[in-house]
């Protein structure tokens, strides 16, 4: 009883109590004043944009700016090439030499190095599913076919990359790889 007559008589202890238990009036420490000030005054500007805070224009200007640049980096798709200049870059060393690098990072997790095939079809026999003309191969690469795991690859590669893998893959129809994947799609005479 006398300790909490001492507690009433504190100061420092609010009035209110609870099963007992009385709070302290200690004020909240500096230091974290400080902190939800800063917190509250980034916040505003945060939300409405202010331009020449820290680097740069503003975070909307910057976003802006870097879907622009990535825009200009990858443009959309465009019904793409001319059979004519894919006809010239399969006959193009330089081009089919970059065509494969294309093809070595992108494909051969599904249509191994040589092209035998492996999740995806073999590109070195006459099967096709898909089509064997150029523009058919080109729209493949270009849309893929999600069905069976193959990403749109318009939306990922440059369209010279993939004018140039459309022309390596051109270069591996009848390589005869060792252990080849079983023929798919459409006999397709060359």
């Amino acid at each position: 009883m006398a300790s909490n007559d001492k507690k009433n008589n504190d100061p420092q202890v609010m009035e209110h109590e609870y099963d007992g238990i009385q709070e302290y009036d200690n004020p909240m420490p500096r230091w974290w004043l400080l902190t939800f000030a800063a917190t509250v005054i980034f916040s505003i500007i945060y939300y409405f944009n202010v331009g020449p805070v820290g680097n740069g224009k503003g975070r909307i200007a910057d976003y802006e700016a870097d879907m622009a640049a990535f825009a200009a980096a990858h443009p959309a798709p465009t019904g793409g090439p001319s059979i004519d200049r894919l006809l010239a870059l399969t006959k193009d060393p330089k081009e089919v030499a970059e065509g494969k690098e294309v093809f070595t990072k992108n494909c051969v997790s599904c249509h191994r190095p040589d092209g035998g095939g492996l999740i995806g079809p073999n590109l070195t026999d006459n099967y096709w599913i898909h089509g064997a003309t150029l523009d058919s191969m080109y729209s493949t690469v270009t849309n893929g076919v999600l069905a069976k795991g193959m990403p749109p690859w318009g939306k990922i590669l440059k369209p010279e990359d993939m004018e140039r893998v459309v022309a390596y893959v051109v270069t591996l129809r009848g390589t005869n790889p060792a252990n080849p994947k079983a023929p798919q799609g459409v006999l397709v005479q060359p």
